[in-house]
């Protein structure tokens, strides 16, 4: 961590989509930054999404058009710039003639497919569901469907790796690092940071603060003012069900609902579908959220409207869940309300400048981050130009299309790894993944095989690497590994970790 009293430009308070992509996008212009992040990278939100990088076709019909051109404009540049954790997926959307009528749809996807510059990805097309292979999974009242194209991300990875980028660049990340306290004085910020693992309080100072918090947003704001008054996002629940796989296509479905709202059900991991979302207000702790049983039941209820194959709840193997922070535009109904960000600046120079991140989706993290950035500038000063969109993630320094190269590669160079634990490295580090096989000539050069194929050299690699400080750190957001884990497995992952970490800390005394 940062010495007592250092000095930084900036401090991020969260380790989100948002706070890490304002980090990442700081420092490379010249800023000295600090990002402090309560819990681990992408523990919250950034973390529970429905894995997808899209322009969100159902936000056209609230009229949210510069939103979604903003976000169909994004899916290539983010595709190109992570194409190991971004991959193009395409969407089946059967017509279901009780709902919308397919001249809507029609309509809709035409807007889609114009509206934000698609230039990779295929446009909009029609399926016969009776020859078509995405029929076959579905109910014979289904016999028509439009096919068209977002993508696929993994959203953890995409934090992590622009947390890592930031830190390549000389950003100081303190995860597990919660802020305590902050006073100003003569215009610098004077923040208490408290380090939740080793019970310690350090001291640091700031030009500017940017309030990326999340969920916890309008707490800190309430914390600086002394005040619990701060309201300006909305919590809303978002819960996934995983369950065995239900088609062996790779395409995913996005379902219309009776009560107006959409289901996705994606290919996940290889051997899952992954059902969501849902939509409902939440007024509880966002750090202690989890799936109801009337959010299983309905998202169960919705896939069998469509499957033949019915979903209950017995065939979930997994559920998550995660609070969105949506900027409270007073809708009526939580699936209603705006997706888009908005930033408010507060102060000055002279008496302490804040900026603070309302809402947002994780497709526009990077929009975000610049916006965020004509904020900062205005406040304390321009230091560098944008950079960010031809600037790829850490691992993503290859061609879009070279993804089946990448995985050839590690297998003809490292013939010990079954073609699965190379595809599953190369999606995860892309060309990175060659950092944790390194000199290996055999599977045993890797170390122990905590479960799956999930070896002593990854966890090494994630623990000095990408800030990993548990086993769920690994299994479920650095990795999905947990998937296949028994519990004698996490136990043990959990004491190496531990046991680990207590070795580096001894050392550093």
């Amino acid at each position: 961590m940062a010495d007592s009293g250092d000095l930084y430009d900036i401090l991020v308070i969260g380790g989100g989509v948002n706070g890490c992509g304002i980090a990442r996008d700081a420092v490379g212009r010249g800023f000295s930054v600090l990002l402090a992040e309560m819990d681990d990278l992408a523990a919250g939100t950034s973390s529970g999404s429905t894995k997808l990088v899209h322009g969100g076709l159902r936000y056209l019909e609230f009229y949210e058009f510069r939103l979604v051109r903003e976000a169909l404009m994004e899916r290539e540049v983010l595709w190109t710039n992570a194409p190991h954790i971004i991959r193009p997926l395409r969407f089946v959307l059967p017509h279901h003639k009780e709902l919308r009528p397919a001249w809507f749809l029609r309509l809709g996807l035409f807007i889609y497919d114009h509206l934000g510059g698609r230039h990779l990805l295929p446009p909009t097309r029609t399926l016969d569901l009776r020859r078509d292979a995405t029929g076959k999974p579905l109910k014979p009242l289904f016999v028509r469907a439009f096919e068209y194209s977002d993508c696929w991300v993994d959203d953890a990875r995409l934090v992590v790796l622009n947390a890592r980028d930031a830190a390549a660049r000389g950003a100081v990340v303190c995860t597990r690092t919660k802020v305590a306290g902050m006073s100003c004085t003569d215009g610098i910020w004077n923040v208490e940071l408290y380090d939740k693992l080793r019970h310690e309080t350090r001291n640091v100072r700031a030009r500017l603060i940017v309030n990326a918090a999340g969920p916890w947003v309008d707490h800190v704001l309430s914390g600086i003012s002394g005040k619990d008054q701060a309201h300006n996002v909305r919590l809303v629940k978002g819960s996934h069900i995983v369950v065995g796989k239900l088609f062996d296509h790779d395409r995913c479905y996005i379902f219309q609902n009776a009560d107006d709202r959409i289901i996705f059900a994606i290919p996940y991991e290889g051997d899952y579908t992954l059902i969501g979302t849902t939509d409902e207000d939440y007024g509880g702790d966002p750090g202690d959220v989890h799936i109801s049983e009337e959010e299983k039941a309905y998202l169960c209820s919705a896939a069998t409207e469509y499957f033949k194959q019915g979903v209950t709840v017995d065939d979930i193997v997994w559920s998550y869940s995660a609070v969105r922070p949506l900027y409270d535009d007073g809708a009526s109904r939580a699936q209603e309300a705006t997706r888009d960000y908005v930033l408010k600046h507060e102060g000055t120079p002279e008496s302490g400048a804040l900026v603070n991140v309302f809402g947002g989706k994780i497709t526009t993290y990077r929009k975000l981050a610049e916006a965020a950035m004509v904020e900062i500038e205005s406040l304390i000063g321009r230091r560098g130009d944008r950079w960010t969109a031809k600037a790829p993630l850490p691992g993503g320094d290859f061609p879009v299309a070279g993804f089946a190269a990448l995985v050839d590669g590690l297998t003809r160079d490292f013939p010990f790894l079954q073609p699965a634990h190379a595809r599953r490295l190369a999606h995860l580090y892309g060309t990175d993944a060659r950092d944790i096989l390194a000199d290996a000539k055999s599977l045993a050069d890797l170390g122990q095989c905590f479960g799956s194929d999930l070896t002593e050299a990854e966890v090494r690699y994630l623990i000095e690497n990408e800030w990993a400080m548990t086993a769920d750190d690994v299994l479920w957001r650095r990795t999905k590994c947990g998937l296949k884990f028994l519990p004698a497995e996490v136990e043990a992952l959990d004491a190496f970790i531990a046991a680990r970490r207590r070795r580096k800390d001894v050392a550093a005394e």
